[in-house]
């Protein structure tokens, strides 16, 4: 425990940002870092709690009051020592994770949580300043050969542990360049993408083979990589995007949100631009859902100069605090304000988009709108909305980006192609103990075994899979398993 104290001594606080006017004009990370001083009066507040629920709250198992003592003790080897152990890519969790843990900070009980994410980025980012991080070259290889099929962060996490366990990896990668969501689904202004490449740059030193361009299941063949490996870990992630099949849906100006973030993102990557440009200039822009992909859409948009940004959301507003329904160490479901909601927007909620209006060219020019008056039955059931009589009515909007989530992963070429089982709601089935599909030297992790989730999930889902295929492999495996991952601070 760094000082006995410091949660009495110090609030929390959060590092100083670029002011919104400013940072709206270009789309560069805008978060600068904590002064030594400030960072050290942070990691104090952590109280090394005689159970800390910060671990169960981190999908990871993150060892967090130890980092934080040795960050209080500025010991920043043995802080990235004890961060890395759990950990691939705390340089995207400390950017683009919502903090679970911070959630369940027993000091979150009566007073702001402990900067957790903030000082795991400050670890990572100190680490590499001063050199610390280096390739991990495996002393030995096994000659067993695994392809992992995507390269989001589960297929990058899966990639890592079992180069690392000594097995020849090689990852394909349909899109151009690695990194699945994180390069072309969150906006640079959250994660510059110099942070991948830094990141896949020592991958590639440490032996794995990045294929890119290659769509397996097209032109790629699967049966091809059968033959060649000994095992394959699915990791495209949930990529289909639910759908509002509405009168209108088909006029010019509705989209989804990926093609508008995935356009973005390539432009400022100065990477070809694929399909009809979406641009939000000058327009009057509704985001239909109200989650952090919708919070990304509202953030391109203001830097696109769109002449209005509206989010709407279907469910209630949230309250501003932990009510007695959502009682601490559960991840409470508050209102959440954005660094994009502070840049500008209308956020509205329980509201109904009913229709999209078109003019006779077939362009968007507005949305047809209701509210809604949620009610939660007697019986304690699920809550049920209604309409509001009178509220329908008209709103002006030339592009309308649905931001509602993804359903599953794509089923059409490769899982087709292998006729692998699927669960219930459309994702790739494995057993939840050993990652293992019903094709028994194929593996799944991520979104597209879990459904679509969290970059710390993904990562957590990856690592866990890596051990599996080592066992598989092996016969037992060399890698700790999360549940173990206390026994590292010991």
């Amino acid at each position: 425990m760094g000082k006995p104290t410091g949660f009495l001594e110090f609030t929390r606080e959060l590092p100083a940002k670029r002011a919104a006017k400013e940072r709206i004009g270009d789309y560069n990370e805008f978060v600068e870092r904590l002064p030594e001083q400030k960072l050290n009066e942070q990691s104090a507040r952590c109280m090394n709690c005689g159970v800390p629920f910060c671990h169960s709250g981190c999908p990871l198992g993150n060892i967090i009051p130890e980092f934080n003592d040795a960050v209080y003790r500025k010991s920043w080897m043995e802080a990235y020592d004890i961060l890395s152990a759990t950990n691939n890519f705390p340089e995207f969790t400390g950017r683009i994770c919502p903090a679970p843990c911070e959630s369940s900070c027993v000091l979150g009980i009566n007073q702001p949580p402990v900067t957790i994410e903030e000082i795991e980025k400050h670890i990572i980012e100190i680490a590499f300043d001063k050199g610390f991080v280096k390739p991990r070259k495996p002393n030995l290889r096994t000659g067993k050969k695994v392809a992992v099929i995507g390269s989001g962060p589960a297929g990058l996490a899966a990639a890592a542990q079992l180069n690392y366990a000594g097995h020849h990896v090689t990852v394909y990668e349909r899109d151009d360049a690695p990194g699945g969501l994180l390069r072309y689904g969150i906006p640079d202004f959250k994660l510059e993408k110099w942070v991948i490449d830094r990141r896949i740059a020592l991958l590639e030193e440490e032996g794995i083979v990045f294929k890119c361009n290659s769509n397996v299941g097209g032109n790629v063949s699967i049966n091809d990589l059968l033959r060649e490996f000994h095992a394959v870990v699915l990791a495209g992630g949930s990529t289909i995007p639910r759908n509002l099949d509405i009168e209108g849906r088909n006029l010019k100006g509705v989209h989804f949100a990926m093609e508008f973030l995935k356009q973005q993102n390539k432009r400022v990557s100065e990477r070809p631009v694929e399909g009809e440009p979406i641009f939000a200039t000058a327009k009057n822009v509704v985001v239909i859902g109200g989650g952090d992909t919708g919070s990304d859409c509202v953030g391109t948009s203001n830097r696109h100069g769109a002449a209005s940004v509206t989010q709407f959301e279907l469910m209630p507003k949230p309250p501003e605090s932990r009510t007695h329904a959502m009682p601490w160490p559960t991840y409470p479901m508050v209102l959440k304000t954005t660094s994009s909601h502070e840049e500008g927007a209308h956020r509205h909620w329980a509201i109904a988009t009913k229709a999209f209006i078109g003019d006779e060219n077939g362009f968007l020019k507005a949305l047809r709108v209701v509210d809604l008056s949620w009610k939660t039955p007697a019986n304690g059931g699920p809550a049920k909305f209604e309409e509001v009589a009178g509220s329908e009515r008209e709103i002006p909007c030339e592009l309308a980006l649905l931001a509602m989530g993804f359903v599953h992963p794509q089923h059409d070429g490769l899982l087709k192609q292998l006729d692998i089982d699927l669960d219930e709601r459309g994702n790739v089935k494995a057993n939840d103990q050993s990652y293992q599909t019903n094709i028994q030297k194929i593996f799944t992790a991520g979104d597209m075994r879990r459904g679509q989730s969290l970059v710390v999930w993904a990562i957590s889902e990856g690592r866990e899979c890596a051990r599996k295929v080592d066992e598989y492999l092996m016969g037992s495996s060399v890698l700790e398993s999360k549940d173990k991952s206390y026994l590292i601070s010991i």
